[in-house]
């Protein structure tokens, strides 16, 4: 079952990114929209890249660095799509269901504080076990 969700969330960032790359290619043609653009494509585009990172991480410190880096990416996804709907350069009624995505946080975060919760000497389980 593990694999299964495992494979469910790689599906899901995956899917995130292509949402992205979308919006982007959708985006008007301004200085303002194609520079916050490149800002959110690349981040958008990297959470999926360091979750699969994580999936084959050497060690529990490797592991909670590569989600964490996930977790960075992720809000500054957020970040760049609550700019672009505050300055009125995308509807916020169509950014809404990325934003919405970004719940992924709460996954990547109870991910990093379940691994980060066992005491250093003990048996971790692998990885995939901890995705909800």
């Amino acid at each position: 079952m593990m694999a299964t969700t495992r494979q469910d969330l790689r599906k899901r960032t995956m899917g995130f990114a292509l949402r992205i790359i979308k919006l982007y290619a959708a985006l008007p043609k301004t200085t303002e929209a194609q520079v916050l653009g490149k800002q959110i494509l690349r981040s958008g585009t990297s959470v999926g890249a360091h979750y699969r990172e994580a999936c084959r991480a050497k060690s529990n410190a490797d592991f909670i660095s590569k989600i964490e880096g996930a977790l960075q990416e992720l809000d500054e996804t957020l970040y760049w799509l609550e700019l672009l709907g505050a300055a009125k350069i995308v509807s916020p009624t169509r950014l809404e269901p990325l934003e919405r995505e970004t719940r992924l946080i709460a996954m990547f975060v109870s991910m990093a504080k379940a691994v980060k919760q066992k005491k250093s000497g003990s048996v971790i389980p692998h990885h995939s076990a901890l995705i909800p």
